[in-house]
């Protein structure tokens, strides 16, 4: 028995946890997908036909999919869990380069690639699937598909010169509470650059992620609001764009190590 939940999803990409109870040695009716995918396995193994050529996946080999591939699927040793990432061919694209030959349909999971698993899986449970997750995704993706395709692709070959004027008109987006600034897809597209080449020129040009600056960002406005006596965390959460209450407290409780309730008492008490 198959079951897919989802994990996180946005137009440009699906994350899903998939979990196989199966158990029988017979390869499964070959079947087609359509979309570009990287399937890292989290429990279990199992095995994976393509193109005539069998791969044992488990924690140390993902595999990739690429559209218009016919697949089969055994699981000769119980069941298995995943974690499935599909993606549009535009962010493969991006990623990958128009030319991209696919060189390898596995991937050697290093320790730096499994950390960058956990990563996403932990930035899924924060519940800010706009930035945090999608920052840990290009993170995961540049790795994979930069082990995956042969030739150039786009990560290496951007120039880093203009780095400095997209991270600035970044920083004004979100400052000005731009709508574009909601995600940071839609944010690399207002600017006119990749979500990747956005993702890595932050760290480069300010010594942080965008998702942390935008935190920085929007925790200072939250604490202006405390400051001044806001009583609803409810309405905070929401003009800030936060998931919800909760969001909101997880996030300035790990950022200042303060609840927003503690923090309005300690931002009024001097007034």
């Amino acid at each position: 028995m198959l079951t897919s939940v989802p994990v996180a999803s946005r137009p440009d990409f699906g994350i899903s946890a998939v979990a196989c109870r199966a158990d029988h040695t017979r390869w499964s009716a070959p079947e087609v997908r359509a979309d570009y995918r990287v399937v890292l396995v989290r429990r279990g193994r199992f095995r994976r036909m393509t193109a005539g050529v069998r791969a044992d996946i488990d924690a140390a080999l993902a595999y990739v999919g690429y559209p218009g591939e016919e697949e089969s699927f055994a699981h000769p040793v119980g069941g298995d869990l995943c974690t499935a990432i599909s993606v549009t061919p535009t962010l493969w694209r991006s990623l990958a380069g128009d030319a991209a030959v696919p060189a390898a349909r596995t991937v050697y999971v290093d320790p730096r690639l499994d950390l960058a698993h956990r990563r996403l899986l932990a930035a899924a449970r924060s519940g800010d699937v706009d930035y945090a997750v999608s920052e840990e995704l290009l993170a995961l993706l540049s790795t994979a598909i930069g082990r995956a395709v042969a030739g150039p692709t786009p990560l290496g070959s951007a120039s880093t010169a203009p780095d400095r004027r997209f991270v600035a008109a970044a920083r004004e987006a979100i400052a000005e509470g731009h709508p574009a600034s909601d995600t940071l897809f839609s944010l690399a597209e207002l600017l006119g650059v990749s979500p990747y080449r956005l993702s890595r020129a932050f760290p480069r040009e300010l010594g942080v992620s965008v998702t942390r600056y935008r935190h920085r960002v929007r925790i200072g406005r939250a604490l202006d609001r405390l400051e001044a006596g806001e009583d609803s965390l409810s309405a905070l959460a929401a003009d800030l764009g936060y998931a919800d209450q909760a969001h909101l407290t997880r996030t300035m409780r790990q950022y200042l190590g303060r609840t927003p309730t503690v923090l309005r008492r300690l931002l009024t008490r001097a007034h």
